[in-house]
């Protein structure tokens, strides 16, 4: 049987806004790739990297990409006994309104999608090859 719609529409709002502020366990992460039955290897800003396990609630529902970002709660898997490190409390979808909050890590830059201009002299990119004329120069 299918989950009602209210209820996945609930969890869409609810992942749509960040937090106003971040608890003390709570930590944004970069994800590394799916691990399989909803475990995810992510990457927290000090290079750290382990796997959190997504709740029932966002399974089905919300997919997570590859080189996305949670909030993960690290306190939430403490008392157990295996290798998870924590529980996903918050998918991040809208990625520009997260950026501008105060807790995200500055280790998190937006990278751009083109390469940075440089003035090489060496770079034969765009440029038409050498005519005859030039080589006897």
């Amino acid at each position: 049987m299918a989950r009602p719609k209210r209820n996945l529409i609930a969890t869409a709002q609810e992942t749509s806004t960040p937090p106003a502020e971040l608890g003390e366990s709570q930590r944004i992460a970069k994800v590394i790739k799916a691990t399989g039955n909803n475990l995810y290897s992510v990457e927290f800003p000090s290079q750290e990297t382990g796997l959190v396990e997504l709740p029932a609630r966002f399974r089905s529902t919300i997919w997570i990409k590859r080189g996305g970002y949670v909030l993960v709660d690290t306190s939430a898997l403490q008392n157990r006994e295996n290798k998870l490190i924590g529980e996903i409390l918050n998918i991040v979808r809208d990625e520009k309104q997260w950026r501008k909050e105060s807790y995200w890590p500055k280790e998190f830059v937006k990278k751009s999608s083109y390469p940075e201009e440089n003035d090489d002299e060496d770079s034969t990119i765009g440029k038409l090859p050498p005519t005859e004329s030039d080589d006897d120069a």
